[in-house]
């Protein structure tokens, strides 16, 4: 299944964090692989890749009225030092991916090798961009942020129909969010509409790090991404940031909500001996009324239903009447499986599990009427 490579994978976004200096990148890097190594769990750390250059038009490159075009050149990294960054991240036991903003970014994944193309919430209709991501032929994540559903169903059909892994995370492109603004329903709704679709989670909120990966998780979202930052030299954080210490919080909560999820939606669950051997003890088996000779064919008015069950006795729940019996069974005696004839009493599966259920004869105490006959 191509949507197992997007299972229980943590997308941490370092984005433009960095500042353009290596140094701050690489400790951003090393403080989030001790992280993620002490809470083990799978995580790619994602990278922005923009040939700047081309990236900005040559006559709007040194505007500062323009937020975006001033940070994007106040923070640039030459490839050589993206490439070290790709390396830690491998070397801290992370996985290498990135989000490339142009085509020749895209050629860099390529160069690079990275693990994952990431395609930004601003992109999701940049055709040029599409289709050049499309020919690298890497498994893909994208992200719905302020996405019409045409924008979304064209997104699917074009990644489903060159057959190449996609996973789509529901995203408020909101920085930061609120709680009330984090929508997530919307998951339901993804995994609804696009049943063959990996559905994930990427988060821009700001005031809690557990209580929304419960709810994620819960509801199926199996890929999950925040923008991440350390508090150091002074550089302000963004209050949709992830520090290390915030990360500690948000996979705790994936393990706990795993815990608490237990086994994949797609099968029943199988339950634990212990809970069948409680509903076991809650079970009425079936009493001999009276003596009963062998070969007699059992009918309701033979028995009768009570607790306990003991190893070996047929209860309620096999008891269908027509049953021969074998042996003869004294009155309040438990009538055994194996001595009945019955179309069920050959099944020597179910005979392993009649005589295992239930408590041992031993334990079952004489009826006063027995003891004063044995007195």
């Amino acid at each position: 299944m191509q949507n197992e490579i997007y299972e229980d994978l943590f997308v941490l976004e370092l984005a433009n964090n960095h500042w353009g200096k290596l140094d701050r990148g690489l400790k951003i890097i090393r403080d989030f692989g001790e992280v993620v190594r002490r809470h083990n769990v799978r995580a790619a750390l994602k990278l922005q890749f923009r040939d700047v250059g081309s990236f900005i038009h040559k006559q709007h490159r040194d505007r500062e009225d323009m937020r975006y075009i001033k940070k994007v050149s106040a923070t640039e990294l030459s490839w050589d030092e993206l490439g070290v960054l790709v390396q830690a991240t491998r070397d801290e036991g992370m996985i290498a991916m990135a989000t490339p903003f142009d085509e020749v970014s895209v050629d860099k994944c390529l160069e690079f090798d990275l693990a994952f193309v990431k395609i930004a919430s601003s992109d999701i209709r940049d055709r040029v961009l599409l289709e050049k991501i499309a020919s690298a032929g890497k498994p893909v994540i994208a992200s719905s942020g302020g996405a019409s559903l045409d924008d979304m169903d064209h997104l699917v059909e074009f990644f489903a129909g060159r057959g190449l892994p996609f996973a789509l995370n529901h995203c408020v492109s909101i920085y930061p969010s609120c709680d009330g603004e984090l929508e997530l329903n919307q998951i339901d709704f993804l995994k609804a509409r696009y049943p063959d679709t990996a559905i994930g989670f990427s988060s821009h909120e700001m005031t809690d790090w557990a209580n929304s990966m419960l709810i994620a998780y819960a509801k199926g979202a199996r890929t999950f991404e925040r923008h991440i930052d350390i508090d150091y030299e002074g550089v302000p954080v963004s209050p949709y940031c992830t520090l290390p210490h915030q990360a500690e919080s948000w996979f705790e909560a994936f393990h706990k909500a795993r815990e608490m999820c237990g086994a994949p939606p797609s099968a029943k669950r199988v339950p634990p001996e212990k809970e069948v051997r409680y509903l076991d003890e809650l079970v009425r088996g079936v009493y001999a009324k009276r003596d009963l000779p062998p070969e007699r064919v059992l009918t309701a008015e033979d028995v009768y239903f009570a607790v306990p069950l003991v190893h070996g006795q047929i209860s309620v729940r096999e008891f269908e009447g027509g049953e021969v019996l074998r042996a003869p069974i004294g009155k309040d005696q438990p009538v055994k499986i194996r001595d009945i004839e019955s179309h069920y009493a050959n099944d020597l599966e179910l005979r392993r599990m009649i005589d295992d259920r239930g408590v041992p004869r031993a334990v079952v105490p004489q009826s006063r009427e027995l003891k004063r006959v044995a007195t």
